[in-house]
């Protein structure tokens, strides 16, 4: 398993740096680079311009802004060498190649330099970021295994009954509500819109959160993530319910089953001591794309709704922005845990089968 484990390392090199690449690659092409939005913002007097005075962290420039930039129309009228100063700011001055080694040499020292737009270190900023996005991903992700996978159970053993046909009623409807819409129904039944004001508006804690006792503060906490819990949660039912009840159901209907009561086993002990090992194999699977999803995508529209500042809500900014430090940063920090978690997932299915083994396989 160590060999395994050590070749699985060894690939994500490559992985890594081919996403990196093919990433960098189609910034190339990106219209309105930041030189390119800085020249429209001096060009707009209606449009503020002191966002855009930061300026570091230009070796993780994308491009879309480089010598392209000076044929831009706002350009029109502005001094070159102003122009060539801030292409140089950004690191834009320098061909596209050289700015991607030096931004692979200084992510391989987890060095992202600065955002172009905030007086931050990218690590910072994620790190700021990072407390909303923990706790929608990981109490989502654990309230959809806890609620999804009992119920799913249930569903195999009274397959066919008016229990299944109701419950499967109910998750696909939930699954066919998009999680936005649900977030804001959510806000104007229970967070002071039409009827009850039960929970908080905005924001993952009250003010003043820090002045609360221990106790005070996790009810504090709790009372703000749960509708965007909720909210996130609702759609991702479905899919694990019903691949959990499909698990069961072929692992069911197999011989060894058969056997097992046949011997006078316990219809607990059949489901929870032989079917459960089993069947869970395929959830296992599912769990890393499940997770990042949750973790990252997901949250997104969320984090709008309820005002939460967010990973997912960085990640748009700095999109819209240019802001590419941010940008190649996240990617480059997203991507690494990715393939973590997909490498913890293969180790959870021999953990759960050790009939499984990985290291018999050709990577």
């Amino acid at each position: 398993m160590g060999a395994y484990i050590l070749r699985r390392i060894l690939l994500m090199i490559p992985t890594l740096f081919g996403i990196m690449a093919i990433n960098f690659a189609v910034i190339q092409f990106a219209p309105g680079g930041p030189v390119q939005q800085i020249i429209s913002q001096l060009n707009d007097p209606s449009s503020a311009t002191d966002r855009f005075t930061g300026g570091g962290g230009g070796e993780a420039g994308g491009g879309g802004g480089g010598p392209a930039s000076s044929e831009y129309r706002g350009a029109q009228g502005l001094d070159p060498d102003f122009i060539a100063d801030l292409e140089k700011q950004f690191g834009f001055d320098r061909p596209p190649l050289e700015r991607f080694g030096l931004m692979i040499w200084n992510y391989l020292r987890f060095d992202f330099g600065e955002s172009y737009y905030r007086s931050i270190s990218v690590i910072d900023l994620v790190l700021e970021k990072m407390p909303v996005s923990i706790s929608l991903g990981l109490w989502t992700t654990l309230l959809a295994y806890l609620v999804s996978i009992p119920l799913g159970i249930r569903k195999a053993v009274r397959d066919g009954t008016v229990f299944d046909a109701w419950t499967s009623a109910v998750v696909v409807v939930g699954y066919a509500i998009p999680g936005f819409l649900f977030a804001v129904m959510l806000l104007i039944f229970f967070a002071g819109g039409s009827y009850w004001q039960w929970f908080p508006l905005r924001g993952l804690v009250s003010d003043g959160f820090w002045q609360m006792s221990t106790g005070a503060q996790i009810l504090d906490y709790f009372w703000h993530i749960t509708l965007p819990v909720i909210a996130m949660s609702i759609s991702g039912f479905a899919t694990l319910t019903l691949l959990t009840k499909n698990s069961f159901l072929d692992e069911i209907r197999k011989q060894y089953v058969v056997t097992a009561r046949a011997k006078g086993l316990s219809e607990r002990k059949v489901l929870y001591g032989h079917v459960f090992r089993n069947a869970m194999l395929i959830v296992v699977a599912g769990f890393p794309a499940a997770f990042i999803s949750i973790f990252f995508t997901g949250a997104f529209i969320i984090e709008i709704v309820f005002s939460l500042d967010g990973l997912g809500l960085l990640g748009y900014e700095s999109i819209v922005n240019r802001d590419y430090p941010v940008v190649f940063g996240t990617l480059y920090l997203f991507s690494i845990l990715g393939m973590v978690v997909k490498l913890i997932s293969d180790l959870t299915y021999v953990w759960i089968d050790p009939r499984i083994d990985f290291e018999s396989r050709e990577t």
